[in-house]
């Protein structure tokens, strides 16, 4: 039985968008990079939540048990057993490494999402309804000095202090840091909403008698979905890195070696004073944070290739200009001389 045509067209449109987003991040190569380190980092993750023996040889803190003798410096150097080396008491680096991927990667995509969430509704009340003498224009107000309020301490010390207060856990840490997130979608998404909210399709629509509601979702909200989604996941990376580092300096929340996080296991082998001699025991979870972090900030560039109409008109033109044919080569006498005034004038 043929599929009936709106079908049809929605599922030509996707694979149009889907081949668009491939050929765009083709041309920009770290884009590229970053699309597929971020495609392997989300399977390995799964994969780790789903089957961990697939990749991952041992629990975690169980001792490897491959040295029972006083361990010195060549034996626990990263080799084909252990590729990420063992620490003083036999774990296995490389399944610590791994075992703390989909936390830290599920952790800040949770709070990215929840500051997205919050922050964003918030933004888009602030935006829409803010006229001045007006309910909504007083609940607008409220809205950004609340904001401003948030926005005045650096993020960082404010999660730390927060996380002070509240005491460790790993729920304390999250809403910390999500606590402190949430005013940035605030001021982004109210922006974008005034600066679309006055375009000529929205007063039109305002004018043929469309609600409010309707306009909101309908015309306003679509039309901010893009920068969003670009600032969302350049935005997931800077949460990993500031929620790795509340976990180093307070590892309370998430004990290591109970719960691998690559925060909270720096902050352990630090303190145990083995990175002086075992260097791979903090290089790596560092390592893992530095590339989980790079992946999504280079993918964030590629997607604001793609949904932004001027970066994309610049990127093709760039690339256009690139693969132009060479001009054709001049004559070997160079090219002829321009007439003068003389023969012109006798020409005429």
């Amino acid at each position: 039985m043929p599929e009936p045509p709106p079908v049809r067209v929605r599922r030509r449109r996707i694979s149009r968008s889907l081949v668009s987003l491939y050929r765009t991040l083709r041309s920009n190569g770290l884009s590229f990079v970053g699309f597929v380190l971020v495609v392997v980092i989300l399977v390995v993750a799964a994969t780790v939540v789903l089957d961990p023996r697939l990749l991952v040889p041992y629990t975690a803190g169980e001792n490897s048990g491959a040295y029972s003798v006083t361990p010195t410096l060549l034996h626990w150097l990263p080799g084909r057993a252990h590729p990420f080396g063992t620490d003083g008491g036999g774990n296995d680096i490389y399944s610590e490494v791994m075992l703390a991927l989909p936390l830290d990667v599920g952790i800040a995509v949770l709070i990215a999402g929840a500051a997205l969430l919050a922050g964003g509704g918030l933004g888009l009340v602030a935006g829409f309804w803010d006229r001045p003498g007006t309910l909504g224009g007083w609940v607008s107000v409220v809205i950004l000095r609340i904001t401003d309020v948030f926005l005045a301490f650096p993020s960082m010390i404010l999660g730390l202090a927060i996380v002070a207060a509240l005491g460790p856990g790993v729920w304390q840490v999250i809403f910390a840091v999500l606590l402190t997130w949430w005013p940035f979608y605030v001021r982004l998404v109210r922006g974008e909403v005034l600066a679309v909210k006055h375009l000529p399709y929205v007063v039109a629509a305002r004018a043929a008698g469309v609600s409010e509601g309707r306009i909101l979702l309908r015309h306003v909200l679509r039309n901010v979905l893009d920068p969003l989604v670009v600032y969302f996941t350049l935005d997931i990376g800077t949460v990993l890195v500031t929620f790795s580092t509340i976990s180093y300096v307070i590892p309370q929340g998430l004990p290591y070696p109970y719960t691998p996080e690559w925060g909270s296991m720096m902050s352990y082998y630090y303190t145990q004073g083995e990175f002086s001699q075992f260097w791979w025991t903090i290089t790596f979870p560092a390592l893992a944070i530095f590339v989980a972090a790079l992946s999504f900030s280079l993918l964030g560039d590629g997607l604001r290739d793609v949904l932004d109409p001027r970066s994309r008109h610049a990127l093709v033109d760039s690339t256009a200009s690139t693969t132009l044919p060479p001009s054709a080569p001049e004559a070997p006498g160079g090219p002829p001389p321009a007439p003068t005034e003389a023969a012109i004038a006798e020409g005429g």
